[in-house]
């Protein structure tokens, strides 16, 4: 039984075998709608370079949230818990998690994001927000999620 089927999937690979050679070796005709390698609806953009295997130049917004952040002294004055973005394709905010212990009695607040700033070094990407305190950030409103 094994034989015949090996057979069988031999004719069957010597029958196919030169028409996708020929296929192969012929150089397709695109469509004039195909000449774009980048298929339609898909964004681009000249500041993005995406290899095949690690985004070149970017950070992932999962690393980003729960880092700590640093002033200019070197101090943790909070974590970053969430992101906002505005218009779908900008972020305008950074809540940050100040105070508490282990996420219990912390408190949110909200900062610009222009205001923290991302610092690359041989230790990875840190998030620094230069001239915070942790009594500056307490002393802010609480941010609260709506609806």
């Amino acid at each position: 039984m094994i034989r015949s089927a090996l057979l069988g999937l031999m004719s069957l690979v010597i029958s196919v075998g030169p028409a996708l050679a020929q296929q192969a070796s012929s150089p397709p005709n695109p469509s004039p709608a195909a000449t774009s390698s980048v298929p339609s609806g898909v964004p681009t953009s000249p500041d993005l370079t995406v290899a095949t295997v690690k985004l070149q130049g970017g950070l992932r917004i999962s690393k980003l949230i729960g880092s700590a952040v640093y002033n200019d002294q070197n101090e943790k004055v909070g974590t970053v818990d969430d992101l906002i973005m505005k218009d779908g394709n900008q972020i305008v905010m950074a809540v940050v998690s100040v105070g508490g212990f282990l996420g219990i009695g912390n408190k949110l607040v909200a900062v610009p994001y222009d205001q923290i700033h991302l610092e690359t070094d041989n230790n990875g990407t840190k998030v620094a927000m230069p001239g915070a305190s942790k009594d500056a950030l307490n002393a802010m409103p609480t941010f609260t999620y709506g609806g």
